[in-house]
């Protein structure tokens, strides 16, 4: 650590701009995660300040985030009262905890990633069980519950902050004594150290004996509004106001070694995301990248939309073996990174404005179908070349989809669903439906195909059953899924029909996808705003 530097040294070297508020904030190794106004949360790149990925549920501000400890869930807080917890590769929801009457102020996860503590503006504390998504314990504090910090190394013990008083818990919801003066609490990295603001003093105490190691005023004298350790527990950064203050706390006296000007507004959000390095929020709608010790006289500037501007409709969507593949109005294919959301390649079919889509790899060869002036069109995207083109009788077409083992086309009128060869065109059966009613789409799980409507039960038949014809299936009111699971699928959720429990709410702006799908432990919908989103079902039963 360099001593004594001057405070026009350790300056901003990027910022990344934003037209949506920018409030929570956490980062974890080169993933920092961003809550927004709008209800988003987006990741971007420490080292480069681009944007990775968009999650998207809330329908209010996210206020606090925090990152599980080997980094593969993200846990969030918002202020439309709900906690949800996201699987930080795919972007999908693995639970929503319902339970809080007030906008959640601050969320934790215990260092065994069991358990999740929250704060709220109900003046409570909640304690939830990630693998059940049940609240255990319920606890009061004095006013609104400011800030929730578990001890990195000990996942039985864990502090809150109200706006006057810092209080110890255990794992059991019972109240540790004693009491200290304070409105917001940190661990040190290796948890033997908590840091507390008492108005404009800043008091480093021991986590075991609660001895006060270390204590400081912030040459302002205005009150604090968030601290934090660095990684190496060598320095603290506190946020006042618009300024951010960084000590060394190893000598014998605390030695001011940086001040950080140039957010426009109040600081929501401190955290280091190396020992050298900090990244702070504010709602000027701005993220801020600074460097200790370092002068950069010209920050990079880099500005952002609060959600990725969409291209033409999507039309179909398929995921096979971690690869999204998808269609849009434009027959534009493209192949997607699923972990950041970015396109990797992208191939021009002769498909324009199709009525029904979709697209499945079969074998080696990644085969489109599409549906428009009453023939299906079936498509080699690797070849570039037209394998069939079937007439088709029915002038009102629901739904097409490729079966699991590429070996049919299915087709959807409200009356009937027809079966057609892929590689011959021939037409292999048609099946009659027992409803002519209400809004009907098909959903596939490998050589099974269903009928789904909402206002009668689905139809299902397996194709790759023994004999001439397919066999019907015994649905009970339920979609087969797995071998272990039935799902009940409907727009919004999905119920799992063993236990009767919904283990997936669909919300915010995603509360009204265009049509659901399931693929081996995936589920994936689409919008009409062209979005996708894509839920990794195996975190939900771990």
């Amino acid at each position: 650590m360099i001593k004594g530097l001057p405070s026009e040294w350790g300056t901003c070297f990027r910022t990344v701009g934003f037209t949506d508020w920018t409030l929570g904030l956490a980062c974890w190794k080169d993933t920092v995660a961003l809550g927004l106004g709008s209800g988003d949360i987006i990741t971007l790149d420490r080292i480069t300040g681009s944007q990775t990925a968009i999650f998207s549920g809330h329908t209010g501000w996210v206020e606090t985030l925090t990152f599980s400890s080997d980094g593969r869930s993200l846990v969030s807080g918002s202020d439309d009262t709900t906690i949800m917890l996201w699987d930080v590769q795919t972007g999908g929801v693995i639970k929503i905890f319902h339970g809080h009457t007030g906008w959640v102020c601050s969320v934790s996860i215990s260092a065994d990633n069991t358990t999740i503590a929250s704060g709220s503006d109900d003046s409570t504390i909640r304690l939830w069980d990630i693998l059940t998504g049940e609240c255990c314990h319920i606890m009061k504090q004095q006013g609104q519950v400011q800030c929730i910090a578990f001890s990195p190394v000990d996942p039985q013990h864990f502090l809150s902050a109200s706006s006057s008083e810092v209080q110890q818990w255990g794992i059991d919801g019972q109240q540790i004594n004693p009491t200290y003066e304070g409105s917001y609490v940190a661990f040190s990295l290796d948890g033997t150290q908590f840091i507390t603001c008492q108005g404009a003093t800043i008091v480093v105490q021991n986590t075991g004996s609660g001895v006060i190691l270390t204590k400081f005023r912030i040459p302002s004298g205005d009150s604090c509004c968030c601290c934090c350790f660095s990684p190496d527990g060598r320095c603290v950064a506190v946020a006042v106001k618009s300024i951010i203050y960084v000590w060394d706390i190893t000598s014998p006296e605390p030695l001011l070694i940086e001040t950080f000007v140039g957010h426009t507004r109040q600081i929501n959000t401190l955290v280091f995301s190396s020992p050298s390095s900090l990244i702070s929020s504010s709602h000027e709608r701005s993220v801020k990248f600074w460097q200790i010790g370092t002068q950069s006289p010209d920050p990079v500037v880099t500005h952002l939309q609060s959600t990725p501007l969409a291209s033409a409709l999507i039309k179909s969507i398929t995921l096979q073996d971690g690869t999204a593949v998808s269609s849009d109005l434009d027959g534009v294919v493209k192949i997607w990174d699923i972990s950041t959301g970015i396109c990797k390649t992208h191939f021009e079919t002769p498909a324009k404005n199709p009525d029904w889509s979709d697209i499945r790899w079969i074998d080696t060869r990644l085969i489109f179908v599409w549906y428009v002036d009453q023939k299906i069109h079936i498509w080699d995207v690797g070849q570039e070349k037209l394998l069939q083109k079937v007439m088709i009788t029915w002038s009102d077409i629901q739904d097409i989809r490729i079966s699991g083992d590429g070996s049919n086309i299915f087709c959807l009128h409200p009356d009937y669903m027809g079966a057609w060869s892929t590689w011959t065109g021939e037409k292999m059966c048609e099946m009659g439906l027992k409803d002519t009613g209400g809004t009907k789409s098909l959903i596939i799980d490998g050589s099974r195909v269903w009928v789904y409507s909402h206002i009668w039960e689905p139809q299902g038949w397996d194709f790759g059953a023994p004999g001439p014809s397919p066999v019907p299936l015994v649905t009970m009111g339920s979609l087969h899924f797995s071998e272990t699971r039935v799902w009940d699928v409907g727009l919004s959720r999905i119920i799992d029909t063993i236990n009767r429990k919904v283990v997936f709410q669909l919300g915010g702006r995603f509360l009204k996808p265009v049509d659901v799908q399931l693929d081996g432990w995936y589920l994936l919908t689409r919008y009409q705003s062209g979005e996708v989103l894509i839920l990794d079902f195996n975190h939900v039963f771990l």
